[in-house]
């Protein structure tokens, strides 16, 4: 006998009434999905930009603005590296801190740089020039804004294996994004061997002012990628290990672009 002569009549019917609803529920679920995932994404960017705010105006109130009548020198060398990096629209504060340090941050039209006051006591003109590029070549780059974006895609809620995906690619998004940085300081400086003794002063702080104490801070910073452990904590981190960005810096300074560069701002 065939299938059909005993097949339930209402069996096929059904069927297609089910693979429907199944159908249905997929879609109406990924709608729900994704329409809650850029709720949520839209969410943390406007929590980043009130945070982002808020900061802005304790700066306003406890840090000094950088211009020409409040920091001169330090204004001159500001706008010269903004100038080679083409970034505007932007503010740069010195804050009281005893640690050494820099950071931007804005998701709005004008971005903010903070250096710590404790970087003007160590650094020579051309080590700050490298942080300062860094800093604005952050700005150039975009990744002011980008940050607060893709941190919001991360922190979509999702399984615990899809959000930790999520989060290892925006760790090394931004681990990426400082070895540009390091290069933006580095066109501003033009001194590959500055812009490393500027990483390593920022390690090693005083003890690195006389050239056997920078030797050897250099030599811990050399020994970083020896061991498995040094490499695997690497993966977990927002900037990658600091013997990582002075090699990158000393091949970027090989590089015939970088060479084309300086060759051409030099003419």
């Amino acid at each position: 006998m065939k299938p059909a002569t005993y097949r339930y009549p209402g069996e096929n019917s059904t069927l297609y009434s089910t693979l429907f609803l199944v159908f249905l529920v997929i879609a109406i679920t990924s709608t729900a999905t994704f329409f809650t995932s850029a709720l949520f994404v839209a969410l943390a960017v406007a929590i980043t930009y009130a945070l982002n705010r808020a900061h802005h105006e304790d700066l306003i109130s406890h840090a000094v603005v950088v211009n020409p009548q409040t920091l001169p020198e330090l204004n001159n060398l500001v706008t010269a590296c903004a100038k080679r990096l083409n970034v505007s629209n932007y503010e740069v504060y010195v804050a009281r801190n005893h640690q050494l340090n820099a950071y931007t941050f804005g998701i709005h039209d004008q971005k903010v740089v903070v250096l710590y006051s404790s970087l003007l006591g160590i650094m020579d003109r051309d080590e700050l020039a490298f942080i300062i590029g860094h800093e604005l070549g952050h700005i150039a780059l975009g990744h002011t804004k980008l940050n607060s974006l893709m941190g919001g895609m991360a922190g979509i809620p999702s399984a615990g294996f899809t959000s930790a995906i999520l989060n290892f690619a925006l760790l090394g998004w931004n681990r990426a994004c400082e070895f540009s940085a390091d290069r933006a300081g580095m066109l501003v400086n033009q001194k590959p061997e500055k812009a490393i003794s500027a990483l390593v002063k920022l390690v090693a702080g005083k003890s690195s002012l006389t050239k056997q104490d920078f030797l050897q801070a250099y030599r811990q910073i050399d020994a970083e990628d020896d061991s498995w452990l040094g490499n695997f904590s690497e993966v977990f981190a927002s900037h990658p290990l600091l013997i990582r960005r002075i090699k990158q810096i000393q091949s970027y300074s090989r590089s015939a672009v970088y060479q084309r560069y300086i060759t051409k701002e030099r003419a």
